[in-house]
């Protein structure tokens, strides 16, 4: 826009050329850009051009030009740009009397709140010649701020940390059968061992409670490595058939059941392995020669052989090693069933003492409503405090219930507990983001790691800090007013119309910004529909549509 100076006064000095260049200063023709201002990121910037024509610029001359914002009870300047005539002295730029010179001007100033849409923009110079000045006319270059920006809302996604609630859950208790030299036999002093009176309380409990299902048995029967090897491999054999029918035999006295295919045997024939692993762990003074010596032996028979005689001399071998090889390990196979849904939703509520972590986490998303959702994460921290997910969750519901000082706390209770947990520290980043730390927002986003809520939030961060293109990047496909908003303030009026049709929302926000997209197309009729629209969900909107930059070529439209 060409800008053409209104002049006030003229100061008019005797044998100074200050006057003349004070006349003639609409030929310096100063354009601004953007015009009107924007506000981008938390600053106003501003671009000035124009030319100093040929023998307007006094050889003496020296000029100072400073830009203001100026409202009602303020103003703010912005950096001062100094010129002089090729004979004067100074560190300004030096503009040739013959030539002239052309003007390029940049400058930043933070924003602040009173410069939107009713500041004016100036231009302020004063001139000096030897011991003369002149003050030049306030030149009005234009008018307000635009801050669509401060449209950005505040719909930072927040992460729930996740429950590992499983229903079913599956267990395995083992019990081992031990056997004598060459034999199959279970004992009876077996089935008074500690683990087979565990074994015989499972099938009771499975007996009497649903809950409780043996779902199988599994069992890996060995023979000690002494013995020849065919015989070996079918005496494994037969100490798994024997320990899975003692097994067995003990369910059917329960009334228990299982189908052939549920009960496995796994004959591995002679333990080499466990050998070796005993013999490392056993006091024997000898054992590292007696280990080289054995694994000396490709041939597995005579190895046999050498474990027979070496067993003779050491009597340790013969009656603890050996004889521990000789078993069957029984996996048996058993679930356990959980609390029912109503059952979890009551005690998550009147006996949460009692619940693990994972049910009781589970049980609060069972709840529609938000306060009965914190309720039970806020018992879930009470009862297992050490786990940062509880503190969490307990954050988002207070966020979803406008309760940000309080999730902040809790959400910094999780970050103690897991410092570098990629959910929390998002969480808290989002926190800081709308309390109006940007630095801080960034530092623990770039610390988190996480899915599409991180890359959301980071989009909203970049349009408050003015970076349009990396917001849009950022947030993705997903149609939603910030979207559509870093869309238009990106120079695309028409995607961000798009998806604030395609976002479904209907709230006086994004009526209000169809309005502005519609401005900036040149459709007044889009223009006084969507501002209507927007009044009449939110009627307080009107003062700002009255003063708005946005619709400065549409006030007919709007009867304002």
């Amino acid at each position: 826009m060409r800008i053409i100076s209104t002049l006030l006064a003229v100061v008019l000095l005797a044998g100074c050329s200050l006057p003349k260049m004070i006349k003639k200063i609409e030929e310096v023709n100063l354009e601004i850009a953007p015009s009107p201002l924007v506000l981008q990121g938390n600053e106003v910037s501003l671009e000035i051009t124009g030319n100093f024509p040929p023998k307007y610029f006094a050889k003496k001359v020296t000029l100072e030009a400073t830009p203001y914002l100026v409202w009602d009870g303020g103003e703010v300047a912005f950096r001062t740009a100094n010129f002089q005539g090729e004979d004067a002295a100074g560190n300004g730029t030096v503009v040739s009397w013959e030539s002239g010179k052309s003007i390029s001007y940049n400058a930043t100033v933070p924003y602040e709140a009173a410069m939107e849409d009713v500041a004016r923009l100036e231009l302020r110079m004063n001139g000096r010649q030897g011991d003369k000045t002149g003050t030049f006319p306030a030149i009005e270059l234009g008018k307000g701020v635009i801050t669509t920006q401060q449209w950005v809302q505040p719909d930072e996604q927040f992460v729930l940390t996740q429950d590992n609630f499983q229903r079913v859950m599956t267990y395995v208790q083992e019990v081992i059968v031990n056997y004598g030299y060459n034999s199959s036999y279970v004992q009876g002093t077996e089935l008074r061992d500690e683990d087979w009176k565990a074994a015989e309380e499972l099938f009771a409990l499975a007996a009497s409670a649903d809950s409780v299902t043996i779902v199988g048995i599994s069992t890996a029967a060995y023979a000690s490595p002494e013995g020849e090897i065919s015989l070996n491999e079918d005496l494994a054999m037969d100490r798994a058939l024997s320990a899975n029918k003692a097994v067995t035999a003990e369910m059917g006295r329960k009334r228990l059941t299982l189908n052939d295919s549920s009960v496995q045997e796994k004959p591995e024939g002679e333990d080499w392995e466990g050998f070796k692993s005993l013999m490392r762990a056993s006091d024997i003074a000898d054992k590292d020669l007696i280990l080289r010596v054995l694994e000396m032996y490709s041939d597995k028979n005579k190895r046999e052989q050498e474990i027979k005689n070496i067993a003779k001399t050491y009597q340790e071998i013969e009656k603890s090693i050996l004889p521990s090889l000789r078993r069957s390990q029984v996996s048996i196979t058993f679930t356990v069933e959980g609390y029912t849904d109503e059952e979890l939703v009551d005690l998550s509520k009147n006996n949460a003492d009692i619940l693990t972590v994972e049910e009781i986490l589970f049980a609060a998303t069972l709840f529609e409503d938000s306060n009965d959702r914190l309720e039970v994460y806020q018992n879930a921290a009470r009862v297992h405090s050490d786990d940062y997910r509880t503190h969490n969750n307990v954050g988002v519901t207070l966020m979803e219930l406008g309760r940000s000082n309080q999730a902040a706390e809790a959400f910094n209770a999780a970050k103690s507990l897991a410092p570098n947990n990629g959910s929390v520290l998002t969480n808290l980043g989002a926190i800081a983001r709308q309390k109006g730390d940007n630095a801080e927002a960034a530092t623990l986003y770039a610390k988190a790691s996480g899915g599409p809520e991180l890359s959301h939030n980071k989009g909203i961060l970049a349009i408050t800090e003015g970076d349009y293109a990396r917001a849009i990047s950022s947030m993705g496909a997903n149609a939603n007013v910030n979207l559509a908003l870093a869309k238009l303030l990106n120079g695309d009026a028409n995607g961000a119309r798009t998806t604030l049709e395609n976002s479904k929302d209907d709230s006086a926000v994004a009526s209000y910004l169809l309005a502005v997209c519609a401005a900036r197309l040149k459709d007044n009729a889009g223009v006084k529909k969507h501002v209507e629209d927007a009044l009449a969900k939110d009627p307080t909107l009107r003062s700002k549509a009255q003063t708005d930059l946005e619709f400065r070529d549409h006030k007919g439209a709007l009867g304002m």
